[in-house]
């Protein structure tokens, strides 16, 4: 049966050839800034490691803020207390836009990490001349050799990247990679259906030099809370902060 992946991985197969053949003119980036180390010096110092995300609209929830501004959301995220910044896209499936990543890292001092679809290291590339910090490599999207192509265009650019994993099985192929930044995305990309169950059960199995990122399905500072109690700091949170009329309090409210 082809699941909702499925389907945007065949879009962004054609969109990834259609981006190679005519590819758009970026103005030369800044340095990398440290993603995975914003996120390890908030955990170490006892803190929330919070990757805010600036998120217009998914296929599950259709749009998610009307009035969307990705500078000002980012000057909320970065004053309410968040270590690092994700920001979409895609185009077809999010409402995403190069240029939000942009417009976004120029109005703050956070890391940003590329929220899409990797398939092709041409993509990390692009990645590098937008701005992005950091890349998302999606493990039930990419075969082994993929992903390992992915991660090292990432390392040759000086970007970190976020290996993305929804079980054991992903977990063990992610961790044939040299990245120990994981995220644990809760929300089964073939159903969309959540279930945070998953992160306390991967967590066990991983080694202790990881830096684990809990996604999806998590709301409030009681969320956050429960997760520390298994040592998980770090999180990526957008859709109930971007619902936020205050962005800033309501960060603050989790992180603060």
């Amino acid at each position: 049966m082809r699941t909702i992946l499925d389907t945007i991985i065949a879009t962004k197969r054609t969109e990834v050839a259609a981006r190679k053949a005519s590819p758009r003119a970026w103005p030369a980036p800044t340095a990398p800034r440290g993603f995975k180390a914003a996120l390890d010096a908030r955990a170490a110092a006892g803190g929330y490691g919070l990757i805010a995300e600036i998120k217009k609209a998914s296929p599950s929830k259709g749009l998610i803020r009307a009035d969307f501004d990705p500078p000002a959301h980012a000057r909320a995220y970065a004053a309410g207390g968040a270590a690092c910044l994700s920001v979409l896209t895609d185009h077809d499936y999010f409402q995403g836009h190069e240029d939000y990543l942009i417009a976004a890292r120029a109005a703050c001092d956070l890391p940003v990490i590329r929220k899409d679809f990797l398939i092709d290291p041409w993509q990390v590339e692009e990645s590098r001349a937008i701005g992005a910090d950091a890349i998302l490599i999606i493990v039930s999207a990419l075969d082994d050799g993929q992903m390992a192509e992915i991660e090292a265009a990432a390392i040759a650019q000086g970007m970190d990247a976020l290996v993305e994993v929804h079980d054991a099985a992903e977990l063990e192929r992610a961790l044939k990679l040299k990245s120990r930044l994981i995220g644990v995305n809760n929300r089964n990309l073939k159903t969309f259906e959540v279930d945070v169950q998953k992160t306390y059960d991967l967590v066990r199995h991983a080694p202790k030099d990881c830096t684990f990122v809990a996604e999806s399905g998590l709301n409030n500072r009681a969320d956050l809370d429960a997760m520390a109690e298994h040592d998980i700091r770090c999180f990526l949170i957008g859709e109930s902060l971007m619902r936020q009329a205050d962005v800033e309090a309501a960060t603050r409210a989790l992180v603060g």
